[in-house]
């Protein structure tokens, strides 16, 4: 209202007489010639009763021009400026309210007329914010035509995708058909290939076995007689089955089979497997021989003799020898060795399955390649499907009565304070980061317009942000303000957990009033 005054053309104010303290619009209520009667209705009074400084209404309306009733009204009119209703108590106290000064006639005080100068500022600020206006509308006629260009470019994407997205579901199909028929004889292959170092593993092991059977039978075969005895079984205690540590006739004769004795083939049959792990070989393990020791006689021929030492020096030498173990002992046990992890036992070459053939490596090779255009083609799908996805809900989304708001839908802003950086990301969400470092806190995430009925589009809501300390999920208000820049202005807290912030936008700029020819200067705003 204030601006659409400022650009219309205002006529010098004509002075109407009327009691100190009634506005224009109330004067009539205040006609000299009749009685008056309380705005409220509560009381008639002669007239000379008003202003008289004695309170006769109840709304104290019979005294607009002095200080007598505690909820009277006094009228500034404030020519220059805007007209202001102030309290009936602050007439006369010695304090200037009215700019205009008329609030401090019968005080003693001079208050100087600031009105115009008021005005001039006020006027320069609608100027300013006038211009604001105009130049912000006029942006967001661009973007609004943007937009518009924008979406039919985009339903012509999603047009094309679509018919694209059928032409690569077949192709992705054919090309898994392809890659099963590949797999088949390379499945075959390499099962074949398995099995038949499976098989000659399983050869290799049962071989082994039966060189450690024959070995053990041998050594078992203490008079060579080509069977194995009770009492030869007997001569290895760690065969023991019950714990006592000893291998009893009984337990010598059920690890035969019940038999006294047993050939070389049975005994692999029967016996091995039963005692294979309890088993140790008679065989001694061969260490590398050890240094020759010098001769002593030759030591003696080229040393001079020595005299013996006495007992005393013995034992002298005994206890240094005794304080230098000590010492050593100590020493390790101050710095023990650093603890070396197992490192675990490596395959042997003949654990490993041999390579691949040339012809199992062919069908590998193949069924690989079918793979990799399978994969990729079916990655292309998912990426197409994606896209799909993102230009459907673009282009159905609601960024306005004319999409004038669609341009922040890929855009983030931030506004840095004292302690954080927060981060706006229009139609996604709203974050919080600690400005000296630190993971971001989620303030919410889009919700839906949250303006009054009459101007829907004037704020945004942010829901479900990441929860405070026993108290509710974060949330935050976007105040959508006009300006010709795009620019996070404003956030705080009003409330626990919930945030306000104010974004400047050109897309929230209303269309202003034509602008009407100046005719002279005005004395009222």
């Amino acid at each position: 209202m204030l601006l659409l005054l400022l650009l219309l053309p205002v006529c010098l104010a004509v002075e109407v007489k009327r009691p100190r303290g009634v506005s224009l619009t109330n004067h009539h209520f205040y006609d000299e010639s009749k009685p008056f009667t309380c705005l409220d209705g509560s009381a008639t009074i002669p007239f000379d009763q008003v202003n008289d400084d004695y309170c006769d209404c109840k709304d104290g309306s019979d005294e607009p021009g002095t200080a007598a009733c505690p909820n009277g009204s006094f009228h500034c009119t404030n020519t220059g400026y805007k007209p202001l209703y102030i309290s009936s108590r602050w007439v006369n106290d010695g304090v200037c309210d009215c700019c205009d000064g008329t609030d401090e006639y019968n005080s003693g005080i001079v208050c100087e007329n600031t009105c115009k100068e008021k005005g001039r500022k006020e006027r320069e600020t609608l100027q300013q914010m006038a211009e604001v206006t105009r130049e912000g509308f006029r942006l967001k006629k661009i973007l609004i035509e943007d937009w518009k260009k924008a979406r039919e470019e985009k339903q012509q994407k999603l047009i094309e995708l679509q018919a694209g997205k059928k032409s690569l579901e077949d192709q992705v199909e054919m090309l898994r058909a392809v890659k099963e028929e590949a797999e088949k004889p390379e499945k075959e292959a390499k099962d074949q290939h398995r099995k038949l170092w499976e098989e000659q593993q399983a050869a290799s092991k049962a071989q082994r076995e039966q060189e450690l059977a024959a070995n053990a039978f041998q050594e078992l075969d203490d008079d060579m007689d080509g069977v194995v005895s009770m009492a030869e079984l007997q001569t290895h205690p760690e065969l023991d089955t019950d714990g006592d540590g000893v291998l009893s006739e009984g337990e010598a004769q059920t690890l035969l089979g019940g038999d006294m004795q047993m050939d070389a083939v049975a005994f692999h049959d029967h016996v091995w497997t039963a005692i294979r792990n309890k088993y140790q070989s008679e065989v001694l393990p061969t260490d590398s021989p050890a240094p020759s020791a010098p001769d002593l006689t030759e030591l003696k021929e080229e040393q001079p003799p020595v005299p013996s030492p006495s007992m005393e020096e013995e034992e002298e030498e005994e206890e240094e020898e005794a304080e230098e173990e000590e010492e050593e002992e100590e020493d390790s046990q101050e710095a023990p060795p650093p603890l070396v992890p197992p490192q675990p036992a490596s395959p042997t070459e003949e654990d490993k399955m041999p390579p691949y053939d040339e012809q199992t490596q062919a069908f590998i090779d193949a069924a690989q390649e079918a793979r990799n255009k399978f994969e990729e083609a079916e990655r292309s799908l998912r990426d197409m499907e994606e896209s799909i996805r993102n230009l459907e809900q673009e282009i159905s989304f609601d960024f306005g009565p004319n999409g004038e708001f669609a341009y922040l839908y890929s855009q983030c802003y931030e506004l840095t304070t004292n302690e954080y950086i927060y981060r706006l990301c229009p139609f996604k969400l709203v974050s919080q980061k600690p400005k000296l470092g630190g993971s971001p806190t989620n303030l919410g995430t889009w919700g839906s317009w949250a303006g009054p009925e009459h101007d829907k589009f004037s704020a945004m809501k942010y829901e479900q942000g990441t929860g405070c300390w026993q108290g509710p999920n974060r949330s935050t208000t976007v105040r959508l303000l006009c300006g010709k820049e795009t620019v996070v202005t404003s956030t705080m807290e009003p409330s626990r957990c919930e945030y306000l912030m104010e974004l400047m936008t050109p897309a929230a700029c209303p269309e202003p009033p034509p602008e009407m020819p100046a005719d002279g200067d005005h004395d009222e705003l």
